[in-house]
C-alpha cells in the first residue's frame, strides 16, 4: 500500500477550528478517514464533529507533539496558524501544506519580495519604522493610503489609514509596536479570487469569483464574476505563474483588485482554504474542502466543472430571523447554520450562509435583494457592498 496516500481508516489532524474546518471534517469521515482536531477551544462545530479533540494553546509544543504521533496526515484550516507550529508539526508527522508559503505570506515584506519576483503589479508600498518614514514616503505612495503592520493578522486596530497629511501623527503609537508597510490605497471597482488546489503534480482552477465586503466582513462572493474575458484570461494567468512558483500543497487563494479602467492589482495569497470558496459547495462538482482533502491525501484531484450561478450570503445572529423566513419559501436557498456553542448572543457574529442557485447572478442578486435581509440602512442593499484592503 502506497504510504504517500491517506487512505480510509488513516487518521488525519485538523490544526485550528474555525468554519473552514466543518467541510474538511465531513469530507474526510465520509471518505472513512477518521478525523482528530486540535485548537484552543472545545466549543466549536469542528470540535464537536472530530473523533478526537486536543484542546491546547499553538505554543504548546508537548501538546502538540501528542497530537501529531496520533495523525497519519495533519493539516491547518486558516491562514493564522504561526508558520513555527506547523515547522514544529512536521517534524513529527506528515504536513503536506509545508511551512513555506505561510512564512512568505504572513510576513507583508517577504510577501512584496515574492511578488516583485515575479514582477506582479501590486499597490505601491513603503517599509516604515518611524514617523519620519512615512513623512518621506507619503509623497510617493500618495494619498489615502494604509499603515498596516508587517506582521499579518494582528487585527483592524493596529491599522491606519492616512486621508491626509494631519493624519500621520496618529501613526506615532502604532510604530511603537514593529514595522509597518505603508500602502496606496487603490480606488478599484471589483475583488475578484480564485481558490486553487495544487499538488507536486497537478494544478486544479475553481472559476472566478467576486467578493463584496461590508466593514471588513465577508458579505457576498458570486460565482461566476461578471468579468470581461480578457480580465479572466489575465487572472488565470497571473495565478499559474504563482501557483509555479510556491511550494505548497492542498488549497490556496490568490485575491486581486480590479479598477474601472481594468487595471489588476493583486491583493494577497491565502495558503489555506478561505470562506469565499464555500459557494463551490452548490456551484461546480466538487467542493473546496473535498478538493483539498483530494491534494492531502495523494488523490488525484477533480477536474472542476461549474454547475450554475450561485451567489453565497454570509448571515449574522441578528439576521438570523428574516433567515428562517426565507428558509420556508425559497426552494432554490441552500442554509447553512454554524453550531456554535459560544457567541451566539453576539449580533455581529456570523451565523452561517445561504447559497441562492439561479439560472443568472443578476437573479440571484435581486431574489437577495428582495428580501431585505442585508440592508443597511433604508438605501443600501447586498449591491452597494464594497471590496476592502488586506
Amino acid at each position: 500500500m502506497d504510504n504517500s496516500v491517506l487512505n480510509p481508516g488513516d487518521t488525519l489532524g485538523i490544526i485550528g477550528n474555525s468554519t473552514n474546518g466543518v467541510g474538511l471534517v465531513i469530507a474526510a469521515r465520509n471518505a472513512g478517514i477518521n478525523v482528530g482536531v486540535y485548537g484552543d477551544d472545545e466549543n466549536t462545530e469542528t470540535m464537536e464533529l472530530a473523533d478526537f479533540r486536543v484542546v491546547g494553546a499553538l505554543n504548546d509544543q508537548q501538546q502538540l507533539q501528542n497530537f501529531a504521533e496520533r495523525c497519519d496526515v495533519v493539516t491547518y484550516e486558516s491562514e493564522t496558524v504561526d508558520a513555527s507550529v506547523v515547522n514544529f508539526l512536521a517534524a513529527h508527522t506528515k504536513v503536506p501544506q509545508g511551512a513555506d508559503a505561510l512564512e512568505i505570506m504572513q510576513d507583508r515584506s517577504l510577501e512584496r519580495a515574492f511578488f516583485s519576483q515575479l514582477n506582479l503589479n501590486v499597490a505601491p508600498s513603503a517599509t516604515i519604522v518611524s514617523l519620519d518614514d512615512v513623512y518621506q514616503a507619503i509623497g510617493s505612495i500618495g494619498y489615502p493610503s494604509i499603515l498596516k503592520p508587517i506582521q499579518k493578522g494582528l487585527g483592524q486596530n493596529r491599522q491606519l489609514e492616512i486621508k491626509t497629511q494631519t493624519d500621520i501623527v496618529k501613526a506615532a503609537d502604532l510604530l511603537d509596536w514593529g514595522t509597518y508597510l505603508l500602502e496606496s490605497l487603490i480606488p478599484y471597482d471589483k475583488e475578484l479570487s480564485v481558490v486553487v488546489a495544487k499538488t507536486a503534480t497537478e494544478t486544479a482552477y475553481f472559476p472566478i469569483v467576486e467578493n463584496r465586503y461590508r466593514n471588513h466582513e465577508l458579505v457576498a462572493t458570486i460565482v461566476p464574476a461578471q468579468i470581461e474575458s480578457a480580465v479572466n484570461d489575465e487572472i488565470l494567468r497571473i495565478t499559474k505563474e504563482i501557483s509555479a512558483n510556491l511550494s505548497y500543497t492542498g488549497i490556496f487563494e490568490v485575491a486581486f483588485f480590479l479598477t474601472k479602467s481594468g487595471n489588476l492589482y493583486v491583493k494577497r495569497v491565502v495558503p489555506a482554504m478561505h470562506q469565499s470558496g464555500y459557494v463551490f459547495e452548490r456551484a461546480t462538482n466538487i467542493s473546496m474542502a473535498e478538493q483539498h482533502l483530494r491534494a492531502i491525501a495523494g488523490l488525484p484531484l477533480m477536474p472542476i466543472k461549474q454547475l450554475m450561478p450561485v451567489v453565497a450570503v454570509y448571515f449574522t445572529t441578528a439576521q438570523v430571523h428574516g433567515i428562517r423566513t426565507q428558509w420556508q419559501i425559497k426552494p432554490n436557498w441552500f442554509f447553512n447554520f454554524y453550531h456554535r456553542t459560544t457567541l451566539q448572543a453576539e449580533k455581529t457574529v456570523v451565523a452561517g450562509h445561504v447559497l441562492v442557485e439561479a439560472d443568472t447572478v443578476k437573479e440571484a442578486l435581486d431574489q437577495i435583494d428582495d428580501t431585505a435581509i442585508w440592508r443597511v440602512n433604508t438605501p443600501t442593499n447586498i449591491n452597494d457592498a464594497t471590496p476592502t484592503s488586506d
